[in-house]
């Protein structure tokens, strides 16, 4: 996610994390699959849904429960981990505003519970233990209500946003499943690829941007239903509006979409999308998916990723939203397709994302963007940063090793996770030289397609072509001074 440079010095709580395992998958290797029937209710603004969920057992485990991410509930009064920061409450542009995720039961299963630290997990008992390579169905009736916030998951002044809007199996680790809360700051979400099969019923005169290949459309009582397909990713997110717009492209086969609600199309980020899509297939590999969607909605944010959309703030400028766009679209390879652990390492897909955004517009200077002036732009950006911090607390900690719960907030959080990050991808290439540094990410993600990638998989990769991993565990463990 590109984020707004603003000052936020809130702190972050404490959790545990563990290394997640890592399972290679491909096209022909069997996946859960989740079935999602949804219908937004606009009069109640609430999205009625039931989650049937089928779970492959690719771990090494017999397992007797299953365990979800309840993220909607981060909306929910009283929250101890609210989506929204106490900094950003202008994202209540309404004033403020409260949903919740409620779970009216649970099918196939022996018992179930809402737990977790925040009311943010509900476990599942299984009624037998399931065994590696076993399937075993479930189905969650819930019902999502959603606040008024200009948010990954929340209504806005025209647009409803529905990322994290159905139950989400924790990734499973060395210590059984992950389960995090939901901070306000970064990417708090971890999760493994399976296949979607999505029903989306909308009130008659919206439109819905979404991840998946639309199949079928059915007027209903209701109004219209959608069916959608995606497969190997690792989420499903949509924005419906009543006022979108579109313009659509063909590029490479993959049909790519913006969704807009002003009077001007956004020609130039779609073109940027485009042409970044195919730089990054042929700098790094394919784009797997079939349609990728590109939704100008308001958000708290510059831009959020998810397989195969992406949500960039309406409110951007114009060079502001193209290079959002470009950072987004960078995600679909580091994050969609190679996916990490964003929770205790946010420099590793964030620091790709945003040097790769780099990479586009060096070879695209029609955009206005030059590597120098970017390479500036982030020295400066940190150099600031580490100047403030240093008058404000005596010290500055430079060190990129380390998770959600360990930064100040937001402004030490993109200096170290961007700004530090391009920085570190930058020494690295200029050690290295281009061919064998691009090698490098090239087979970096071949070698990690649709996996949770660790970070050694990423520093073993840079290593294998040239002797970096010095270079690298430098920048991470803050002794390399910039």
């Amino acid at each position: 996610m590109k984020k707004i440079l603003i000052i936020a010095l809130s702190a972050i709580t404490l959790f545990s994390a563990f290394p997640l395992c890592s399972c290679k998958k491909n096209n022909e290797t069997q996946t859960s699959l989740y079935k999602l029937n949804a219908a937004y209710d606009e009069e109640n603004e609430k999205l009625d849904a039931a989650c049937e969920f089928t779970f492959y057992n690719d771990t090494n485990n017999a397992l007797d429960e299953l365990c979800f991410n309840l993220w909607g509930n981060a909306y929910r009064k009283g929250a101890k981990y609210s989506a929204v920061s106490d900094t950003d409450k202008k994202a209540y542009w309404a004033g403020e505003s409260f949903g919740r995720q409620t779970v009216n039961g649970v099918d196939g299963c022996a018992d179930w519970a809402v737990g977790g630290e925040d009311e943010n997990i509900l476990t599942v008992a299984l009624a037998q233990s399931l065994y590696p390579e076993q399937t075993v169905t479930v189905t969650i009736d819930y019902c999502l209500y959603l606040a008024k916030v200009a948010h990954r998951t929340g209504i806005t002044e025209n647009t409803v946003n529905l990322g994290n809007f159905f139950p989400v199996l924790c990734a499973y680790g060395s210590d059984g499943f992950l389960q995090a809360p939901y901070y306000s700051l970064g990417d708090p979400f971890v999760s493994t690829c399976a296949s979607f099969d999505v029903t989306l019923t909308l009130p008659a005169g919206y439109v819905a941007a979404t991840s998946g290949k639309q199949l079928e459309t059915a007027k209903t009582a209701e109004g219209v239903t959608y069916r959608y397909s995606l497969e190997n990713a690792r989420d499903f997110a949509a924005v419906i509006s009543k006022n979108f717009k579109t313009i659509t492209t063909d590029r490479n086969g993959v049909s790519v979409t913006a969704y807009y609600s002003g009077d001007t199309p956004p020609q130039l980020q779609l073109n940027a999308v485009c042409e970044s899509l195919e730089y990054f297939s042929s700098l790094f590999g394919a784009y797997e998916y079939p349609t990728l969607s590109i939704a100008f909605t308001p958000l708290n944010s510059n831009g959020m990723e998810y397989p195969a959309l992406a949500m960039i703030d309406s409110s951007l400028t114009e060079a502001d939203g193209t290079y959002t766009a470009v950072h987004e679209t960078a995600h679909q390879w580091w994050y969609a397709m190679v996916g990490s652990n964003q929770i205790t390492a946010p420099w590793q897909d964030e620091g790709l994302a945003e040097y790769s955004t780099l990479c586009f517009f060096e070879t695209h200077p029609a955009y206005g963007y030059t590597r120098t002036g970017l390479l500036g732009t982030a020295i400066k950006s940190y150099r600031a940063y580490y100047s403030v911090y240093n008058q404000i607390f005596g010290k500055s900690d430079t060190s990129m090793n380390r998770a959600l719960r360990d930064f100040d907030g937001q402004y030490e959080y993109v200096n170290i996770t961007y700004n530090k990050s391009l920085l570190m991808f930058e020494s690295a290439r200029s050690a290295m030289g281009d061919k064998r540094f691009f090698n490098a990410l090239k087979n970096y993600f071949n070698d990690n397609k649709f996996t949770l990638a660790p970070k050694e998989s990423l520093i073993s990769a840079l290593a294998a072509e040239y002797d970096t991993e010095g270079l690298i565990n430098g920048y991470l463990n803050g002794k390399v001074v910039i």
